[in-house]
């Protein structure tokens, strides 16, 4: 299915092409915003927006250099966000593909919601490994120390679904913004791992100045996958039509 955005004007159609190479976005699936599609669907909106909303809490508290993970509770119930989110999809694909309910009806909130819990529950992974790859001396300091930190994050997250549920035109740009800065920031930490493990330069990196070349390699990298998956899906779209429900 091709990109609902090759007939989008301006920034969104950019933005919208190149999203297209992490993300389905069936317009049933995705926010509207004043009359406009947000590019990324609401699971994959909120799986970005939670993992964004989880490392920026770190660089706040201090903790951007955390390398050691969560309590094994306050792991169980990321877990268990992750589950639900997995659930979810399952049940919200059946509906797509046959027409008709298994669980329960699937919504836009709940993609949403479970999207921001799995994304959080990514941010709270991803982070320590890569302080446990990138720095020679990381902060031996947890990520998260407990549950009460954890409802915290889990009220902010809850904020941020439900100011979306109001679907004000405002949020459009906001939101445009916030969903390209996370698919990129997130991908590129990955990458950035996966470059410096290949270099070999594993916890060599005492300051941020040094950890600017993988960083960069890592965020090109990640330019590369979005926008070549999103080329191949525009070259292979005459070939990939949705289901048909009978």
């Amino acid at each position: 299915m091709e990109s609902p955005f090759l007939q989008a004007h301006g920034i969104l159609q950019y933005i919208g092409l190149f999203l297209s190479g992490v993300c389905h976005q069936l317009p049933e699936h995705s926010l509207i915003l004043a009359g406009r599609q947000i590019p990324l669907c609401a699971r994959c909106s909120g799986t970005y927006l939670g993992a964004l909303l989880g490392l920026c809490n770190l660089w706040a508290r201090g903790r951007a250099r955390a390398s050691h993970l969560a309590p094994g509770r306050v792991l169980a119930v990321l877990a268990a966000f992750s589950a639900l989110w997995a659930v979810d999809g399952l049940n919200s694909y059946y509906q797509f593909l046959t027409g008709s309910v298994a669980l329960y009806t699937a919504s836009n909130l709940f993609r949403l919601a479970t999207g921001m819990g799995t994304g959080l529950a990514l941010s709270l992974v991803i982070a320590p490994m890569f302080n446990f790859t990138f720095w020679r001396e990381p902060d031996p300091r947890r990520v998260i120390n407990g549950l009460g930190e954890l409802a915290a994050l889990v009220l902010q997250v809850a904020g941020v679904v439900l100011l979306l549920q109001t679907r004000a035109g405002f949020l459009f740009y906001p939101l445009l913004a916030a969903d390209t800065l996370s698919v990129l920031l997130v991908l590129a930490v990955v990458n950035s791992m996966i470059v410096v493990i290949l270099l070999h330069r594993e916890n060599t990196a005492e300051r941020w100045a040094q950890a600017l070349l993988p960083l960069l390699l890592g965020s090109l990298l990640t330019l590369v996958e979005v926008g070549g998956i999103a080329l191949l899906r525009y070259w292979l779209s005459p070939w990939l039509v949705p289901p048909t429900i009978g």
